[in-house]
């Protein structure tokens, strides 16, 4: 719980990191989060890469695909929710640095699965690191960012998700071929190396350390930061503005009081819709292009790495215009794209994997945008006693989306109904995540401590 003397100090240590200009440290550290990032993305796209060589040689029923497709989402739901409360109580980074090590070693055990089963079992291994990873990661960029700036700086940041996703496609239409899917796990226990240079590299949050009253540590911390800036900058730095206070303490509890309430409903229903949506395609296509379309392996992952790539344009777009035009907005008018391109797919009937991979990468356009918007927005929903678990409760409910989006797909699909059934539906979650943007409060340039004074 917050000192009154950390209560004090947290302000002046805000104030310090909001003066900062842009620095090689800034770099530094968004570049080794980013690695982390990045890595988590390359591993949860993995089952999708694998999944039509292990329906052929596993001869996988559709509910076995389901399972295999999905069990690393629950993983990922539990994942977030422990996560979210050892953010908020042992540190920011210890925290990514325990779910990057389970992430990779998990991997490992993957590609040594000899059943439906095992397989199933170590991806929900996996997905307890993924799910603790990168809403906390989320959570320590936003805190050492400058308000007037934070959009372009976390979305920036962000866009390393969908690079590791498109690097998980583009690497799987080489290794999987001609290695097996086997390899493309071996590859994803890079991060173990990772998490065991992360502590040493990157300093805990000030933000948290005050937050925890460990005020000391704060000020050692953000002292160090300041050196570092000052090293790679001519220019004297300006005195410290004054803030607001933050409230002090934090319970799981106060998500659900007071004007956390509506934020916590809002972001919880954007998180469930643009996961609902995002995985409900992305999980399905390479297999809906060899098997309904009759694609050939290696073409249905290049189809399927277009989309990942119009997604990374989409992040950088949104990266470039969210701290002009705001948060709210940039949510309402991508969620209204993504309706756009599901309906056109949806009247057009899909008939063709052409089709198909050029609608489905306009809606990865928008829904990437979305996802990258909300790891930006949900942490400055909330206090910075309350941040991780606030940013992880949404985490809970985008795996929800997660999971239920493929099953839905892939019940609609098992049950004989039409592509065009499949895209409506997805349209119409859309339709309502645009709904719901409508109500979300706006955060454009204020910080973190006076959106929760």
């Amino acid at each position: 719980m917050t000192t009154v003397a950390g209560k004090q100090a947290l302000g002046s240590v805000a104030a310090r990191l909001e003066r900062l200009p842009h620095s090689r440290w800034h770099v530094k550290v968004r570049f080794l989060i980013g690695a982390v990032t990045f890595f988590e993305a390359f591993d949860q796209l993995l089952a999708a890469s694998a999944l039509p060589v292990l329906m052929k040689e596993w001869h996988l029923t559709t509910g076995q695909a389901t399972l295999a497709v999905t069990a690393a989402s629950i993983g990922m739901l539990l994942g977030a929710l422990a996560a979210g409360w050892l953010g908020d109580r042992i540190g920011r980074v210890r925290t990514v640095a325990l779910g990057v090590g389970i992430t990779g070693l998990a991997s490992l055990a993957v590609a040594f699965s000899g059943s439906i089963e095992t397989f199933s079992l170590f991806r929900f291994v996996q997905g307890l690191g993924i799910g603790g990873v990168v809403p906390v990661a989320a959570t320590y960029i936003n805190e050492i960012a400058r308000s007037d700036k934070r959009g372009r700086f976390v979305l920036l940041y962000e866009m390393i998700f969908p690079a590791g996703l498109a690097a998980a496609t583009l690497v799987a239409v080489w290794v999987v071929p001609h290695f097996g899917w086997r390899a493309m796990f071996v590859i994803g226990t890079v991060p173990v190396l990772l998490a065991a240079a992360l502590p040493r590299q990157v300093a805990e949050s000030p933000r948290w350390l005050l937050s925890r009253g460990r005020v000391r540590e704060a000020e050692e911390v953000i002292t160090r930061i300041e050196a570092e800036v000052a090293r790679s900058t001519s220019e004297a730095l300006p005195a410290p503005a004054d803030l607001a206070d933050e409230p002090a303490g934090g319970r799981l509890a106060d998500l659900f009081r007071g004007r956390y309430l509506r934020r916590t409903a809002v972001v919880s229903g954007l998180w469930f819709v643009a996961y609902y949506v995002n995985h409900g395609i992305s999980t399905w296509l390479p297999s809906l292009y060899t098997k309904t379309f009759g694609l050939d392996l290696t073409t249905a992952l290049v189809y399927s790495l277009l989309s990942n790539v119009t997604g990374l344009l989409g992040t950088f777009v949104v990266a470039l215009l969210i701290d002009r035009v705001g948060r709210r907005p940039a949510l309402v008018g991508a969620l209204v794209g993504t309706v756009l391109s599901l309906g056109v797919l949806a009247l057009a009937g899909a008939t063709s994997g052409g089709q198909v991979a050029l609608f489905a990468s306009c809606t990865t356009f928008f829904l990437y945008a979305i996802n990258a918007g909300l790891y930006l927005y949900s942490p400055e929903l909330y206090p910075t006693s309350n941040r991780a678990r606030g940013a992880a409760f949404g985490g809970v409910w985008n795996r929800l989306g997660v999971i239920l989006g493929p099953v839905t797909v892939g019940a609609i699909i098992g049950a004989g109904g039409s592509l065009s059934l499949v895209f409506a539906q997805l349209a119409v979650v859309a339709a309502v995540g645009a709904a719901i943007a409508c109500f979300a409060v706006e955060t454009k340039g204020r910080t973190l401590e006076e959106l929760n004074a």
